[in-house]
């Protein structure tokens, strides 16, 4: 969230710089530039997907937007911050009151560079009012910003402002300008969320940023925000207004009454990006975060932990929540830097990813990644996952081609040469790397100095995996690599790390 570039700038310069990460061209046409399709993807940071119309979109930082109907190739809606963008309305219409706060020039926390932040939107559909409901932030610095939002008829706006929701990085002399007064007179305010010098406590409350928003299965509206600073927070919406329901103080319960409930993380660490995603089939909360700086080289990555209620206790493969240091073991890692078969350039810092479950039961998982390239050129990914026996998600390893995860898996298609990456648990610039492990029919599997077993559930699709010391579970799935080639792949997670396999057409082992 710290890259303040206009998008469209972004996308003629950097993406021609990405042509090379796969087998298909990545790269925009001229025609496809003028009449705003983008041939394969479009840049799109921290995109936040729907379907609507038979159709996804996506919406991103930067007012970017975009549509598809398979996933893969994206029409650009709207990017960069202009008066006549059609997707956001004309937010810097006089008297509209949108960056009074946070988010440009003349803000009354002005931005650093002297332009426009609009960052992170997350698009939802409103049943009780009828709207589609855009909920996004203006920022002027690292902890400065305020979430805000807007209501449309249609999924592709313009959406019209309607107020902010929740502020940050306020100080002594800016702290009445936050509607932080209203739950409280502006001397418990400053006492409490002020340092003794009168600046903002980053390290305990929230940057105001990230938002992501949801219905629960009793049909409670809720906003996940959040960006290093205290960690990330959950507070309750009104579906009628939009606006929040400020929560009685719970300490024990790290429930604060103005910024609502910490549920991981604090202390100026690493995690931000937050998205919840209710998954009644599994019957689980899904929290996804991203670790780690969004440069191509920052280790940026995606984790995610899981709850039975929406503002439970999320916890990762371990039964283990963030704490406010050492991050890095906590949460199932499911993507970071990694090459595969068939990509010529790895993919880098993918993360802030969103979720969907499709109409049709499919789980989809986007996401922007940066490439090896010497740039920091990035593109939107949608990948389907599956869930493990364990009800964990299990990210196939390719774009998605809309391909099926089946219920049942032949074990008699297990066996031969595979390649296979573990991502690993670290914040770093690693890219994991394919070794070849051979599984056998007799269910055992060896390889590079590693041994282990395998074995597929009778009748489900389901693979359990040992490499060395760790146990993994997962799914099967045949789909196509980036060159397009048929191939047969796992997903599986374990102790907090995913494994994914690839195997072409070679000789079965024996």
């Amino acid at each position: 969230m710290r890259i303040v570039i206009p998008l469209l700038v972004l996308m003629l310069a950097l993406l021609p710089a990405a042509a090379s990460a796969a087998g298909e061209d990545f790269s925009p046409s001229v025609e496809g530039i003028a009449t705003g399709v983008v041939n394969a993807r479009t840049a799109c940071h921290d995109p936040s997907i729907i379907a609507a119309n038979g159709k996804y979109y996506i919406f991103g930082s930067h007012m970017a937007a975009a549509s598809s109907e398979n996933l893969r190739a994206w029409t650009i809606l709207s990017t960069g911050y202009y008066s006549g963008n059609i997707v956001w309305g004309d937010i810097f219409a006089e008297g509209l009151h949108v960056f009074d706060y946070a988010g440009s020039p003349e803000s009354l926390i002005p931005t650093d560079d002297r332009t426009y932040h609009v960052w992170a939107p997350d698009v939802v559909w409103n049943e009780v009012l009828g709207k589609y409901m855009m909920y996004y932030c203006t920022t002027s610095t690292w902890n400065a910003s305020n979430i805000c939002f807007g209501v449309s008829d249609s999924v592709e706006g313009p959406y019209e402002w309607q107020d902010a929701v929740v502020y940050s990085g306020f100080d002594k002399k800016t702290v009445s300008a936050t509607d932080a007064g209203l739950y409280a007179d502006e001397a418990w305010i400053k006492s409490h969320y002020l340092t003794l010098a009168g600046t903002y406590n980053y390290r305990e409350y929230p940057n105001a940023i990230d938002p992501s928003v949801f219905f629960d299965e009793n049909g409670r509206f809720w906003m996940v925000y959040g960006s290093w600073s205290g960690g990330i927070y959950l507070l309750e919406l009104d579906p009628r207004t939009g606006k929040a329901i400020h929560p009685e103080a719970d300490p024990e319960n790290d429930v604060d009454p103005y910024f609502g409930k910490r549920l991981l993380g604090g202390n100026h660490q690493s995690i931000e990006g937050p998205y919840i995603l209710y998954d009644a089939e599994a019957g689980w909360y899904y929290l996804f975060v991203s670790y780690g700086n969004l440069t191509a080289h920052g280790g940026y990555q995606i984790r995610v932990f899981r709850s039975r209620t929406p503002d439970g206790e999320y916890e990762d493969m371990n039964g283990e929540r963030v704490r406010k240091s050492g991050q890095a073991q906590f949460g199932l890692k499911l993507s970071g830097n990694y090459t595969l078969p068939s990509v010529r350039t790895a993919y880098m810092a993918t993360g802030h990813n969103s979720a969907m479950v499709d109409a049709d039961g499919k789980r989809y998982i986007c996401y922007h990644t940066r490439f090896n390239n010497g740039t920091e050129g990035h593109l939107p990914m949608v990948k389907q996952y599956g869930v493990n026996a364990e009800g964990w998600p299990c990210m196939l390893p390719y774009a998605t081609r809309k391909e099926t995860i089946p219920a049942a898996f032949d074990p008699a298609e297990v066996p031969g040469r595979w390649y296979v990456i573990n991502q690993g648990t670290g914040i770093n610039d690693r890219i994991a790397e394919p070794f070849i492990l051979y599984l056998y029919a007799d269910g055992t599997v060896t390889g590079e100095e590693l041994s282990g077993t395998w074995s597929v559930e009778e009748g489900t699709g389901y693979l359990r995996i040992s490499i060395g010391d760790t146990g993994y579970s997962g799914v099967l799935c045949r789909m196509q690599d980036d060159a397009g080639t048929d191939v047969i792949v796992f997903s599986a997670a374990g102790a907090n790390e995913s494994v994914w396999g690839v195997r072409y057409d070679a000789p079965a082992a024996e």
